[in-house]
């Protein structure tokens, strides 16, 4: 997965390390709070464990984290756990609120039945070489599933070149839909080297689009708000990278195997989830 890093509002890793040791903390006291419990200690104990120093309290809590040092494992498990039903739930309000500039933007291409039972949508750059291997399986899966359907947003965040790129096909998709534009597609994610401006107008050419009529969308204002809109969608989605996936009410960074996707999908026709 190639990573771009954006200025986004999320938690660095510092700060999720340190929510981390802070829970970490609580549970321990937590912990300690109830061994130091009247009936442990009597009351006269309780009470000098209420009124006790910043330091004594330190020293419990260091006390009982070594001798109990799965209280750390279990935190950081039930953090991550608390995490990722937090994140689920996120995206699923992204998905609901956002599902038609998500699944039926006029700025994207589909590809593959255009009236599938299914939608798989990629965020991809034309740099991107996990994209490049990627294509592979998406082209494999439109071809042996007839009720799939893919779309396909440009995102690209390696540099200005794949800016180019992507407004290049951006105006290409003005004039060639479905198959066609899923040609042009695969042609330019499969060059080698960089892909940029250039690149792109070539095969846009060798496909037999007009150059003149291109170089014309290619100054429209949409092509500038429909890149505006997916960079959009994928910050509200937390993507930062490419590959990234909607698929259902969920959403994946990364590369994901064939095998993979396709049991994700088959699942969403059994039970209306991508894990049943």
């Amino acid at each position: 997965m190639r990573v771009f890093v954006r200025q986004t509002t999320r938690s660095t890793g510092f700060q999720r390390a340190r929510r981390l040791a802070q829970l970490t903390l609580y549970v321990a006291i937590a912990f300690a709070g109830a061994n130091l419990s009247s009936a442990t200690l009597g009351a006269e104990k309780a009470t000098e464990a209420a009124v006790a120093s910043k330091d004594d309290i330190e020293k419990i809590v260091h006390d009982y984290i070594v001798a109990n040092p799965e209280v750390i494992r279990d935190a950081i498990e039930e953090l991550d756990r608390r995490q990722k039903v937090a994140e689920a739930e996120s995206v699923k309000k992204v998905v609901s609120k956002s599902s038609d500039k998500l699944l039926n933007s006029k700025y994207q291409a589909v590809v593959g039945n255009p009236s599938g039972d299914v939608t798989l949508v990629e965020f991809f750059d034309y740099n991107c070489g996990y994209c490049r291997q990627s294509l592979s399986s998406i082209a494999k899966l439109i071809e042996s599933d007839p009720n799939l359907r893919v779309v396909l947003k440009d995102f690209p965040i390696l540099g200005p070149q794949s800016t180019e790129a992507a407004q290049v096909a951006s105006a290409v998709r003005e004039q060639l839909k479905g198959e066609k534009f899923f040609e042009f597609h695969k042609k330019l994610l499969s060059q080698r080297g960089g892909v940029g401006k250039a690149q792109a107008l070539n095969v846009a050419r060798e496909l037999g689009v007009d150059m003149d009529r291109l170089d014309k969308d290619l100054k429209s204002p949409a092509i500038h708000e429909g890149l505006a809109e997916v960079a959009g969608l994928a910050d509200d989605l937390h993507f930062s990278g490419t590959p990234s996936w909607v698929i259902g009410t969920e959403a994946v960074v990364g590369g994901i195997p064939m095998a993979q996707l396709k049991a994700k999908i088959e699942n969403l026709r059994k039970c209306g989830k991508t894990i049943c």
